[in-house]
Parts: C-alpha cells; structure tokens; sequence
C-alpha cells in the first residue's frame, strides 16, 4: 500500500515550516479542553507518517491541531509520532486526544484518508465541467493515485451520481448534433476516446433522430454550399466531401446534397446521390 498521502508527502513538503519558524505558525491546537492549560508535548525530533510507527504497539494520541494548510487538514501526534488526516476521516475514526490505536488500525485510517483526498481531486476536476468515469480515473492516475484509490473514488462517485456515463453521453450527443454540426460517426468516435462503453454510446445515438441529424448537416452544409465557387458539380463534390469529414453518413450526405441542389435549381441528381451510398 503506498502511503506517501498519510504522512509528509510532496504536497505536504510544502507547508514545512522555513527554517527558524515555530511550528505554531502552522497549526493550531484543538486537542479537549483538558490540555488548555497544559503545555503540549511536542518532540524534539518527529517521525512523520505510518512508515515510522513500531508494529504491535498501543499508539495513544496526546495531542491534535488543525493545519493552516492545506485547509480542513489535522496533524494527529502519538507522542514522538505524527499521522496528517482530513477532517472527515478525524470524525470518521473518533481520533481524539486519549484515544488509542496500532498501527493496523492507523493503515486503515491512511487508506480511508487517501481515498478522501482523491475523491476531493476528483470534485475539483469535475467542477469545471462534466467528465466520465475513464476522464476522471486519467486524471487520478496523473496525479499519482494507486489503481485501488481510483476504484474506490469512482465507486464513490457514481454512487453518488456526481458521475453517470450514461447520461454524459446523451447530452453529449445532443449537443454535438445540435450545436456544433457533427455527425453520429463523429459523436462515437469523441465518446469512445472519452472512455464511454459501447453500449451507452450506441443508446445516446438512438435518442438522436434522424430528422435532428438532418437539420444540423443542413444547416452548415448550406453555409458551405453559398462558400463554395465554380460549377454546380462542384459545389456538390465540395459539400459533400465536407459534411462527410464532419461524420455524417452517406445517406444522410445525399439527402442533404439534393435538398440544396434542389434549392439552387440544379438537376441531374442521380449523379451525386450514388457517389455518397
């Protein structure tokens, strides 16, 4: 188990006190009101993280301060020993002054820690926009979280429907159909690179109908046809080439082509409706 995120990681090398700082510019002692009157036993020389602390050895926390930085953070001291927590995971495990633990105890409470830490990297990456679960999974991995802690954070996630692929990639397809001229062909292969599974994006493209899909080719394929100089056969190769490129599909390409030749008087249809089926 790695458990870098229990003790000083690199994220917390940052909030080290400068050389010649007291330690009580950076936390603040919460511990019960019983120490408030009693100086706080603070070692000389601290061993920091799960690593440190002796196997099969009751572990009592005589004191707890809350971190400047990085917010809702707690230093948790076992006398000559020190464990960095969330918040949450603090409430979570009651570890209050007095309370006693083993080191087993204090893995579980690491693991539970790091799970919180990438569950509120996820939130703050899903802040910006919706993502789906392979985004999110991507992004822990960068950030240098292990293949459990990304499982158990994406379980989290979807239970709490912060993440749903399934309706991701509707909204997705709507939109790119509608506002952004794309075709379906288009629309799956952006999902498939988004992670999304075969089957939930083949049921977003069926709630894209076909008439929708016709109205959005239309509509960039006649700025392409006023764009377009030279002869009427041209024009069709042109727009035809173009809305392809855009993942439309042949039929619909064609049907598109003999609307706005149609519009612009041109005849001999069977020419192009072949060239695009």
């Amino acid at each position: 188990m790695d458990y870098r995120h229990g003790g000083w990681g690199k994220r917390q090398q940052q909030d080290r006190p400068k050389a010649g700082e007291s330690r009580a510019s950076e936390v603040v002692d919460i511990s019960d009101e019983r120490s408030w009157d009693q100086p706080i036993e603070k070692p000389s020389q601290e061993e920091n993280g799960i690593s440190a602390m002796p196997d099969n050895v009751d572990l009592t926390i005589t004191s707890v301060m809350l971190l400047k930085r990085p917010k809702f953070r707690y230093r948790i001291f076992f006398g000559q020993y020190a464990l960095d927590v969330h918040e949450d995971v603090m409430i979570k495990y009651r570890m209050i002054q007095g309370a006693v633990f083993t080191k087993s105890d204090l893995e579980e409470v690491v693991s539970a820690d790091e799970r919180q830490r990438g569950y509120a990297d996820a939130l703050l990456y899903l802040s910006r926009k919706p993502r789906t679960s392979h985004e999110i999974g991507v992004r822990l991995g960068e950030k240098g979280w292990s293949k459990d802690t990304i499982e158990k954070v994406l379980e989290r996630l979807i239970r709490e429907r912060f993440v749903d692929d399934a309706a991701y990639a509707q909204e997705w397809a709507g939109q790119r159909v509608k506002n952004r001229g794309k075709g379906k062909m288009w629309i799956r292969h952006e999902l498939r690179q988004k992670g999304v599974s075969k089957p939930l994006i083949e049921e977003a493209l069926n709630e894209v109908s076909e008439e929708d899909e016709f109205d959005s080719a239309l509509q960039i394929g006649v700025k392409k046809w006023k764009a377009t100089k030279g002869e009427p056969l041209e024009k069709r190769r042109k727009t035809g080439t173009f809305l392809m490129r855009r993942g439309y599909s042949g039929g619909l390409v064609s049907r598109v082509i003999s609307e706005l030749s149609r519009r612009d008087g041109v005849n001999g249809e069977e020419d192009w409706e072949e060239e695009y089926n």
